[in-house]
């Protein structure tokens, strides 16, 4: 029988297949360009391989192809039927992820994995800045993550792809200096892997280290052009660290070469996320001429994502939405309330406040936005994400604070992120704020 890298049995016949599904998931896990190809080769070879099928559906779901997804979903739902049961889960928990029914695939997972520890893909979806964890609305997601981590190590050992969210996993969750040593071990065993990348882009983050952060990252991305659909995001990070020198022109010279929405080929969550952050960043450190820019990722927002849904698109939707005063944040925040009606909002009333403070300030409203945001500070980990995506709002409260003449307001959440890591630009701030 066949099997994937994990060694858990493939229900297909065929060797070839096999091979393929195997070097997609490969890709899938690295965050490398090429999965979509390998799984239709798949499937080619063996029309009725489940596995390959629902595979296929989680590439076009996160490349938001939403009716090509679930049609794949369905079709691997009904191939299952003569696989096993470890297949059968399998293909269900992945289906339901595709369907967005997030919590029955959490809870599946779970479950899952106390009986198939090494079912990589299905571990994969519980972690990492986007998955089922981070996008739960708990506020102990990053503690989660590396509990998941820490059960199931003994049974994936020096695994590339393991290590490198077990490395990730420690660094979000505060234990910094082994999630960089993990991290780096992850790296070296398969530098071509831009999830250990992200992992380490985000240690030297937290670690407050701009020198190695940028030395490590421009190496990096031209030498991987393309490669993989995390391109956009790594060089996004190069951004971060141009800011946090405060090289505005440096950051803005990056976002118009490599984050811009026109032409990449990244999965459009990732394009929302970094275009809106890095303009609502370059806006906080005083760029001036970004109108263009907002206007063109507004209208690539109410393209990809014109209705209320995913949370963490929608208060990305509401940065640009704010910046362009275009009134559609009145509408999704309307969907936004009826969703929380219904149960369907995973942080609760938390992701409609930090929008609300978002507009304030965008209207010039600063002591409205201190006035929101401060108490939606200790709630911000519900709305997932990393460590570093979150920080956005609370740059923008501290701004608000400095603008609204209540820097003492700002100053324990500084103080705070000064304890965590180093940070040029924090410094600054606290020094305004005290003034």
């Amino acid at each position: 029988m066949n099997r994937d890298r994990y060694d858990l049995p493939l229900t297909t016949a065929s060797d070839r297949a096999a091979a393929l599904y195997r070097d997609g998931i490969d890709r899938m896990l690295a965050a490398w360009h090429g999965a979509d190809a390998a799984f239709e080769a798949a499937i080619a070879e063996d029309p009725d391989f489940a596995l390959a099928r629902v595979a296929r559906a989680r590439v076009h779901q996160i490349n938001m192809k939403g009716a090509a997804a679930r049609d794949q979903a369905a079709k691997a739902r009904q191939l299952a039927a003569t696989t096993s049961r470890r297949e059968q889960q399998h293909v269900e928990i992945v289906a339901s992820v595709v369907e967005s029914q997030t919590k029955r695939a959490l809870q599946g997972a779970e479950q899952h994995l106390t009986e198939f520890p090494r079912d990589a893909l299905i571990l994969s979806l519980l972690l990492g800045a986007f998955g089922l964890y981070a996008f739960s609305g708990r506020t102990d997601h990053d503690a989660a993550r590396l509990s998941i981590c820490e059960r199931y190590a003994p049974d994936y050992g020096e695994d590339w792809w393991f290590l490198t969210y077990l490395g990730w996993s420690r660094t979000e969750a505060g234990d910094v200096v082994t999630g960089r040593d993990i991290t780096e071990r992850a790296y070296w065993m398969k530098p071509a892997n831009a999830s250990a990348a992200h992992a380490l882009s985000h240690a030297l983050f937290e670690q407050g280290d701009p020198t190695e952060g940028r030395a490590f990252l421009s190496g990096w991305l031209p030498a991987h052009d393309r490669a993989s659909f995390l391109q956009g995001h790594l060089a996004w990070h190069l951004a971060l660290i141009a800011l946090e020198d405060g090289d505005t022109d440096g950051a803005f010279d990056i976002y118009q070469r490599h984050i811009r929405p026109q032409g990449r080929p990244y999965p459009p969550l990732n394009i929302l996320t970094d275009t809106t952050s890095l303009l609502w960043r370059l806006s906080l450190a005083g760029k001036t001429g970004l109108e263009p820019h907002w206007q063109e990722v507004a209208a690539y927002s109410d393209k990809l994502f014109p209705k209320a849904g995913a949370h963490f698109a929608d208060v990305h939707h509401a940065l640009a939405a704010a910046a362009t005063n275009s009134g559609a944040l009145e509408s999704r925040l309307a969907e936004m309330e009826a969703r929380l009606t219904e149960g369907k909002l995973a942080p609760g009333p938390s992701a409609i406040g930090v929008c609300r403070g978002i507009q304030a300030f965008a209207s010039g409203d600063n002591d409205g936005a201190v006035r929101i945001l401060e108490p939606l500070m200790p709630e911000l980990v519900r709305i997932g994400g990393s460590h570093a995506q979150r920080e956005l709002w609370e740059d923008t409260f501290i701004v608000a604070c400095l603008r609204a003449k209540r820097g003492e307001k700002a100053t324990k959440l500084i103080a705070e992120r000064l304890h965590r890591r180093p940070s040029r630009r924090d410094e600054a701030w606290s020094r305004q704020a005290r003034a």
